[in-house]
């Protein structure tokens, strides 16, 4: 039940939003291949605009070789897992 402005909440009210914030806090934050993948894209537009100094881009393109280097090798290996559960699937 939604509180109209200006009226204070119980304790309860304020210890079960408390409860709810600490445990969305709590929850672990993965990472996914998806996120790896925006940010080589977002060092590819960022490059193209111009955000980086020239003293900076072999830094960065260190690291977004080696994002992509890691996306290559994920692919790969999902590919291989896919192509073996085929295998068993057809046996």
């Amino acid at each position: 039940m939604a509180k109209k402005e200006g009226m204070k909440q119980t304790p309860e009210e304020v210890m079960d939003a408390t409860a709810t914030e600490v445990e969305a806090a709590e929850k672990p934050q993965g990472l996914a291949l998806s996120d790896v993948r925006a940010c080589v894209t977002i060092i590819d537009i960022v490059t193209k605009r111009g955000a980086f100094e020239g003293s900076e881009m072999a830094e960065v393109g260190l690291v977004r070789n080696r994002l992509d280097a890691f996306l290559k090798a994920a692919d790969a290996a999902t590919a291989k897992v896919d192509a073996e559960l085929e295998e068993t699937a057809a046996e």
